[in-house]
């Protein structure tokens, strides 16, 4: 195969980059580590778009979530991670979550199957010299590379610790104490387990926090940051005794059907597989050694027996100081050839991962054809989320960022804030409809071979030039 772009990362940016450019005709070679004798400290299988953490993608809420009006976007420019996404959807209030192995498994398929795709599981050690390229590595870039990239950009890479929540089977949770809700009985169904605590039960369970065995320090990690979206139980329980009754243990909207009122504080479990066999610990990233988190876990009611089918873990995220780095269009300053994509650029998030990867895939095929693809406007979420990333953010500051309307430029005029983010939403979806008049999906490559998403990984007639049809979005709720 002749390859006229190549993608280092099979994660979610780099799997949807490669549809991206496979669907306007571009040949690509995607190049993925694990699944050829490698793999890295979070990552659990070889399949392209491994969901390492939660499994879920937030809000879904396009009218009044700024994640969930990227959601909405990525599935207007024919997303293949929204796709597979939606079709592997599991129950979570109004959240978007999905069954994890599923997930990947269309991903992996659909791009294997592609004729304009070749999956490779190598490790790229360097950055390449020449050629088109995409850099989507993800925040756990193998050491090698990561220096080769130190060298291209010319400065130090940034980093934090990201940390994962445990996942535990669900028939091993006792249901005679733990009861199925939503917070303020949001959504059709009853999609969280809860397990309630008493005030004892819980300043018992921080202290546990506090003096539980921890993950130590390798010298060079000391000094660096934990990202604030992300951030383990026990560093938040060190910030104050209320702490966590006010962030993932917060117990308001949560009757519980044997007392009738709200616990004192609640651990909530998300259903995590297809199946309902797994339950992922909701916003319980820890840096806990195992044997400390078994023993404190268990002390959860509901939870005295317990089984983790995977237990927290913490691992060091780098990414690179895009605002000083990177031009418009994603591409290195120093390098024009290499692009960057995904949380190696500083976005978190998984939808927000992908979303850059979407870009970079369209940047790239546009440059292809010697044309300049115009980013989309501000106002959009996708646009927003790349102004920050490319130049919005101060550079001597930069950290990572979820998609928030903090990022689009303000609306002008008084209204109440409950209409503000309608407000929001409203635009982007006019500006991003006239982005998408003036430019249209083009097959670059002249050969008509643009196909669509199907289901599973098998494909469907081409669609008329110019057009990529994107599956039918899933029905938006409230924000999670």
């Amino acid at each position: 195969m002749t390859n006229k772009v190549h993608i280092i990362g099979g994660g979610l940016a780099g799997s949807e980059a490669a549809w991206q450019l496979a669907e306007t005709g571009v040949k690509v070679r995607l190049s993925e580590m694990r699944g050829g004798g490698e793999m890295t400290p979070a990552h659990q299988t070889d399949g392209l778009a491994e969901l390492v953490c939660s499994n879920s993608f937030r809000s879904d809420d396009a009218d009044n979530n700024a994640v969930g009006l990227l959601h909405a976007e990525m599935r207007a420019l024919g997303s293949l991670i929204m796709a597979a996404g939606d079709a592997h959807r599991v129950p979570a209030g109004t959240a978007l979550a999905v069954d994890r192995d599923g997930f990947s498994a269309q991903v992996t398929a659909t791009l294997a199957a592609h004729p304009n795709v070749e999956i490779v599981r190598e490790r790229i050690d360097r950055v390449p010299d020449s050629g088109l390229t995409i850099v989507a590595t993800g925040p756990l870039t193998a050491l090698r590379l990561a220096e080769s990239i130190g060298a291209a950009t010319g400065s130090d890479a940034l980093a934090f610790f990201d940390a994962i929540a445990p996942i535990v089977h669900r028939d091993s949770i006792d249901m005679s104490v733990c009861w199925m809700a939503s917070r303020w009985a949001k959504g059709d169904t009853k999609d969280y387990i809860n397990c309630p605590m008493t005030k004892d039960q819980y300043l018992a369970f921080v202290s546990g926090l506090l003096d539980g065995e921890k993950t130590a320090f390798k010298e060079w990690e000391k000094d660096t940051p934990y990202f604030e979206g992300c951030m383990p139980i026990e560093v938040m329980a060190e910030r104050g005794e209320d702490t966590l009754r006010y962030g993932p243990m917060k117990p308001v909207g949560l009757d519980d059907p044997k007392t009738g009122r709200w616990p004192y504080a609640v651990v909530q479990l998300r259903q995590d597989n297809a199946l309902g066999t797994l339950w992922n610990m909701v916003g319980f990233q820890t840096k806990l050694k195992h044997g400390a988190q078994v023993e404190l876990f268990r002390t959860i009611p509901g939870l005295e027996n317990a089984e983790f089918a995977r237990l927290g873990g913490l691992h060091r995220n780098t990414f690179i100081n895009s605002p000083k780095l990177l031009d418009e269009t994603l591409r290195l300053k120093a390098a024009p050839h290499i692009r960057f994509a995904g949380q190696i650029t500083g976005c978190e998030g998984y939808v927000e991962s992908a979303a850059i990867g979407l870009l970079a895939g369209r940047f790239a095929a546009a440059e292809l054809t010697g044309t300049t693809l115009a980013p989309p406007p501000p106002t959009t979420a996708l646009g927003a989320l790349l102004g920050h990333i490319t130049g919005g953010a101060d550079a001597a500051s930069y950290q990572p960022m979820n998609i928030n309307f903090g990022l689009f430029p303000p609306i002008t005029g008084r209204m109440k804030k409950a209409y503000r983010k309608q407000a929001y939403t409203k635009q982007a979806r006019a500006d991003l409809a006239k982005w998408l008049a003036s430019n249209p999906p083009r097959d670059f490559s002249g050969r008509g071979t643009m196909r669509s998403m199907a289901e599973g990984s098998a494909a469907q007639e081409a669609p008329p030039p110019h057009f990529v049809r994107s599956p039918s979005p899933a029905k938006a709720g409230e924000e999670f």
